[in-house]
């Protein structure tokens, strides 16, 4: 009975994993590792910055003689239309901002785990698998 070998799982015993490839297997874990927080924490942030256009646009609304209770910090504080659209203008920058930043570390590290992609496939090919399961 001769067996050709499809479909039958043989371990391959010529793989070997060195201390530096283990080492950037482990660095491609942790950059990702990292890379999914800044993706949940921009989330954050983008949904943050929603709410504070859809502020701005309620704030079209209100009188111009009403007082706007504005939350700075744990406490809220009454301003006047002008001075709470200011604040939220401001605050929408600062958000931007680190929005920006994020999507610049985010970028940096997909940098970073491409070049060791790149090399552990070339080293491992189909013996490792480094893609997310969501991508």
């Amino acid at each position: 009975m001769a067996n050709s070998g499809k479909g039958t799982f043989q371990p391959d015993s010529d793989v070997h994993i060195s201390y530096s490839d283990q080492q950037k297997i482990n660095k491609f874990a942790r950059l990702n590792a990292k890379a999914d927080d800044i993706k949940d924490e921009l989330k954050v942030k983008q949904n943050d910055m929603k709410n504070l256009e859809e502020a701005v646009e309620e704030l079209s609304l209100a009188d111009e003689a009403e007082k706007i209770p504005y939350l700075i910090g744990e406490v809220f504080v009454c301003q006047t239309l002008e001075d709470t659209l200011k604040s939220l203008e401001d605050t929408k920058a600062k958000k931007e901002n680190e929005i920006r930043e994020l999507e610049e570390k985010c970028e940096d590290l997909k940098s970073q785990m491409s070049e060791l992609k790149a090399h552990l496939y070339g080293k491992f090919g189909s013996h490792i698998n480094l893609e997310n399961e969501e991508d």
